[in-house]
C-alpha cells in the first residue's frame, strides 16, 4: 500500500515519489509541454489534467521553495521531458510545419480529443447545475476568443521588421511583470502566451531578436531575456500556489471552468495565426486535398489510439 504523505498543515500531499511507470508518464507530459511552444493550440496544462497530474503539478510548482526536495523530485522528469520536447520540436516538428502544419495539428488534435474522457472524469459525481455548466461554456469560449484576437493582432502587425531599437530602463522593469503574466498561460488551460505578447506589442520584437547575429550585436538583450525569465519563474510559482488553493477551496466550480478552458484549447488548435495562414493559402488557390487526405485520417487514428489508452487508464484508476 502506498504510504500517505501529508503537508505541513496536515492535509494529504497530492504528490508522491515516482514509480518507474509514473516517471515515464511524467516524462511524456514534459515532452508535450515542451512541444506546446511549437505546436499551436497544444496546452500543457490540459494534457496534465488528462494525465490526472494537474493538481499534483500545481502543488509541486507552487511549493517548490517550501518543500524543495520532494517537489523537485516530482518535477524532474517533467523538466527533462520539457527540454527534450522543446529542442525536438525545433529540430524536427518545426521543419515540417511550413508545408504540413495542418497535418501535424490534426494528429495532435486527435490525440487530445481521445483523452477528453479523462477531462470529464474530473467532474464525475459533481452536480451539474446551470451556473456550473455556464462556467464550462464560458471556458470554451475564452480560448476561441483568444485565438481570434491573435489572428487580428497578427494580421495587423508587420513582424518582418519589428525588433528592439533601444533598451530604456523602463523596458527591463516592464518585462518582469510581463513574464509573470505569460507564466499564467502555462497554468491556466486555454490561455495563449502568443496572444498576450501580441497584445502588448512584444511578440515580434522578441521573435526577431532570437538570432545569434542580433544577440552578438546587442548583448544587452540577454538582460531583457533574464528579466522576462525571472518574472516567468516567479509568476509560475506564485500563480501555481494561488490556483492550487482556489481548487482546494472551490474544486467543483473551478474544474467546470477548467474543463471548458481545456476543451476550448483543443478547438483553438484550428483557430490561431499559424492555422489562419494555412486557410489563407487555401483561399488563394493552394490545394487542400493532400492536407485533408492525410490530416483527417491521422486525426481519426490519433483519436482512436488516445481514446483506447485513456479508457484503459481510467479503468485502472477505478
Amino acid at each position: 500500500m502506498k504510504k500517505e504523505v501529508k503537508t505541513e498543515d496536515g492535509k494529504l500531499c497530492p504528490i508522491s515519489r515516482h514509480t518507474p511507470k509514473s516517471f515515464a508518464v511524467a516524462l511524456v507530459l514534459g515532452i508535450i509541454i515542451g512541444l506546446a511552444v511549437i505546436v499551436p493550440g497544444v496546452s500543457g496544462s490540459t494534457v496534465a489534467i488528462m494525465f490526472g497530474m494537474y493538481t499534483a503539478l500545481l502543488y509541486a510548482i507552487g511549493n517548490i521553495l517550501g518543500d524543495f526536495k520532494r517537489c523537485l523530485a516530482y518535477l524532474l522528469p517533467i523538466g527533462i521531458g520539457a527540454v527534450v520536447g522543446f529542442v525536438g520540436g525545433f529540430l524536427v516538428i518545426q521543419r515540417v510545419f511550413g508545408e504540413y502544419m495542418f497535418i501535424v495539428v490534426c494528429l495532435f488534435a486527435g490525440l487530445m480529443c481521445g483523452a477528453v474522457p479523462a477531462l470529464t472524469a474530473e467532474l464525475s459525481g459533481e452536480k451539474k447545475s446551470a451556473p456550473r455548466l455556464l462556467l464550462t461554456f464560458v471556458g470554451v469560449l475564452i480560448p476561441l476568443a483568444v485565438g481570434g484576437l491573435s489572428i487580428l493582432l497578427e494580421s495587423g502587425a508587420d513582424n518582418s521588421a519589428a525588433t528592439f531599437t533601444s533598451f530604456p530602463v523602463y523596458l527591463f522593469l516592464l518585462y518582469v511583470p510581463l513574464g509573470a503574466i505569460v507564466s499564467a498561460t502555462q497554468i491556466i488551460p486555454g490561455l495563449s502566451a502568443t496572444a498576450i505578447l501580441m497584445a502588448c506589442g512584444q511578440f515580434a520584437p522578441i521573435l526577431n531578436s532570437l538570432h545569434l547575429d542580433y544577440i552578438l550585436e546587442n548583448p544587452i538583450v540577454l538582460l531583457l531575456y533574464f528579466c522576462i525569465g525571472g518574472g516567468f519563474l516567479t509568476g509560475l510559482v506564485l500563480i501555481s500556489r494561488g490556483f492550487s488553493k482556489i481548487i482546494e477551496k472551490h474544486r467543483a466550480p473551478t474544474f467546470f471552468l477548467v474543463v471548458g478552458l481545456s476543451l476550448g484549447s483543443i478547438l483553438s488548435m484550428f483557430l490561431n495565426p499559424d492555422m489562419w495562414t494555412v486557410y489563407t493559402d487555401w483561399s488563394a488557390g493552394a490545394s487542400p486535398v493532400l492536407d485533408l487526405a492525410i490530416g483527417i485520417p491521422l486525426l481519426i487514428v490519433g483519436f482512436v489510439a488516445s481514446l483506447a489508452l485513456t479508457r484503459y487508464e481510467l479503468k485502472k484508476r477505478g
